[in-house]
């Protein structure tokens, strides 16, 4: 890198800060300090470092750019204005209704592959980008840029672990140590001894910038990208507000924009040596060949005989390798329960695509989702209950549209002795909630495979619930689950009963002790939570005196009965719930389902109080 190089991304660094400035002043609301710290590190990636199409965001073999300190997006934007990719006056509509430079990034841009800015979440994603690309057998590389405060995350270090054993040496993490916080300083200042033994202890080499504004100091820094087989971090010692005398290292303008006098008055710091980006060379990316990564035109039969005892989640480890062996997208990621999950079935067959994350949920979540981002369909699986560890970061892959899908064992009080730390109660509360998201609960092995071959091909964030206690096969091989359907089991005129897992059997027992005693129910499979299976309830409601009885192995609050009564009572049907109340403990199934009213004796009885 020539003098002249140098200058130049001085300049540009500077028309960043500027861009920044007038966007978060147009906005009147936003983060430029922030943005001032990283504008230097920022300008050496896009400008002087990166191999990226940037006209093309999506091309396969770019580097990557993940900005987990979201909130200092105006940066971004600028970077993408300054390469030519957004129009620069688009910046002025910084956080504008309808307009896709929103407060933080999503993935309503074509250059961010995530959304960010709940903090702690980047680094994780990067992992997993990494991962699909020595898997793709592509040489990107992956950047993440973080903030000093939220490597207090312990998301962070979880990925951090993760990356230092599988020796990652094509992600790299930035820490943008600028020292002040949203409220105060952070924990450790400008100590960044600190984060360098802490990285170091996770297997990382680490760099250190002491003047992360040192354009020389960055290139040379980052031209030692890859030199061996670990991950490099880099801690750069840096000014929040950076380059603005009034604003640098100063407190009390965390996410605080300038007015337009104090705008005027930064900018006139900065424009006497500021650059244009537009028409800088950008080195190419990598024409290497493209992963296979296509959907097939259709699955391997299965063959399961009726009445049969096989778990849900057995199914489910059988399910993942008869489509793996015919798509080349699946991937399976467990948190150290693959032989609980049985998605060990998966690690056996197709070592070269399953990721053991070991007990780290938060991180799970995030690899799968830096496995989504590079076209791979991630099957992430752990107990049900776990995964509400990892409710922030589910949450954020709804808002990135990604395509993620969570597969939950051991779920409700039917798991009998483990006690209720290990029982998922409120796992589908949380996966309903989730924006976009898809809720599926097989009762069987063959429910279990077809649901799974209808995630493999959806898009969006899917969550299949599967049960440790053996159940009978009642499906033939040939049945459709369409998602969004539900099956009517059997028919009768009193009371639609609507079950779903475990307690469809149970709702199938009472109906024929019901039927011995004169009473005829229907009884319905609720395998779709989220969609529900409205069409086929209300038809089934209207038929038995509009009254309907939910049944289900998780709380009463948030679960098939709340999904039920949300769609239904707006018809006029009466939804009586039965579900799980209060603090379960250690039992056999059989036990707990009666102690706590959903077994079938259970809803003899209420049927008959109605």
């Amino acid at each position: 890198m020539i003098e002249t190089d140098i200058e130049l991304l001085k300049g540009i660094a500077n028309q960043l800060r500027i861009h920044s400035i007038e966007a978060t002043t147009a906005a009147g609301s936003g983060h430029p300090t922030s943005c001032c710290s990283a504008a230097d590190i920022v300008a050496a990636l896009f400008f002087g470092h990166m191999k990226y199409d940037a006209k093309n965001p999506h091309f396969y073999n770019n580097d990557r750019f993940i900005l987990s300190k979201g909130h200092a997006a105006p940066l971004l934007y600028a970077a993408w204005a300054e390469n030519g990719f957004v129009p620069i006056p688009e910046l002025l509509k910084l956080r504008q209704f309808g307009n896709d430079l929103e407060g933080h990034p999503t993935p309503r841009l074509a250059f961010a592959d995530v959304a960010t800015g709940s903090l702690g979440q980047g680094l994780g994603v990067g992992v997993g980008m990494a991962l699909a690309a020595r898997q793709d057998q592509l040489d990107f590389n992956t950047y993440v840029l973080l903030g000093d405060g939220e490597i207090a995350e312990g998301a962070v270090w979880e990925a951090a672990s993760l990356a230092g054993y599988y020796k990652l040496s094509n992600l790299i993490a930035i820490v943008d140590a600028n020292r002040l916080g949203q409220s105060q300083a952070t924990a450790f200042g400008h100590d960044i001894n600190v984060y360098v033994k802490r990285f170091q202890a996770f297997g990382w080499r680490v760099e250190t910038l002491d003047d992360g504004h040192d354009l020389e100091e960055i290139i040379e820094v980052l031209s030692g990208v890859g030199l061996d087989e670990r991950p490099l971090a880099i801690i750069a010692k840096t000014y929040k507000g950076a380059g603005v005398s009034f604003l640098q290292d100063k407190d009390n303008w965390h996410g605080k924009p300038l007015n337009k006098e104090e705008a005027a008055a930064a900018i006139a710091e900065l424009a006497p040596s500021a650059k244009s980006g537009l028409g800088v060379a950008i080195p190419a990316p990598t024409a290497l060949p493209a992963p296979n990564l296509t959907a097939p035109a259709s699955y391997p039969a299965i063959s399961y005989k009726l009445g049969d005892k096989i778990a849900t989640r057995e199914a489910y480890g059988a399910a993942l390798v008869r489509l793996g062996e015919a798509d080349p997208r699946i991937n399976a990621m467990d948190g150290d329960t693959k032989n609980s999950t049985f998605a060990d079935k998966f690690f056996k067959k197709f070592p070269d695509r399953a990721t053991e994350c070991f007990i780290a949920e938060q991180n799970l979540v995030a690899v799968a989702v830096g496995y989504a981002t590079r076209g791979h369909v991630p099957f992430a699986s752990t107990f049900a209950t776990f995964f509400t560890r990892a409710a922030d970061q589910i949450r954020v892959a709804g808002i990135s549209q990604s395509n993620l899908k969570l597969v939950g064992s051991h779920v409700g009080i039917s798991i009998g002795e483990d006690g209720p730390s290990q029982m998922a109660l409120e796992d589908l509360a949380l996966m309903r909630a989730v924006v976009g998201s898809t809720v599926l609960y097989p009762a069987d092995a063959v429910a279990t495979e077809k649901l799974l071959e209808q995630m493999a091909i959806l898009k969006g964030v899917a969550f299949l619930r599967t049960s440790r206690p053996k159940t009978p096969v009642i499906y033939g091989n040939d049945e459709a689950f369409p998602v969004g359907g539900a099956k009517v089991l059997r028919t009768g005129d009193k009371v639609t009963l609507v079950g779903a897992g475990v307690t469809l059997f149970e709702a199938l027992k009472a109906a024929d002790q019901l039927k011995a005693d004169g009473v005829s129910v229907t009884v319905i499979d609720a395998y779709s939570i989220k969609p529900l299976g409205k069409k086929e309830i209300l038809a089934e409601a209207k038929k038995t005196n509009n009254t309907v009885i939910t049944v289900e192995d998780h709380y009463s609050e948030g679960g098939l009965g709340d999904a039920v009564a949300g769609e239904l009572s707006s018809e006029g049907i009466k939804v009586h719930k039965l579900a799980v109340v209060g603090i379960p403990r250690s039992g056999k199934a059989e036990e707990l389902m009666a102690a706590f009213g959903i077994d079938a004796a259970a809803i003899v009885k209420k049927v008959k109080s109605l």
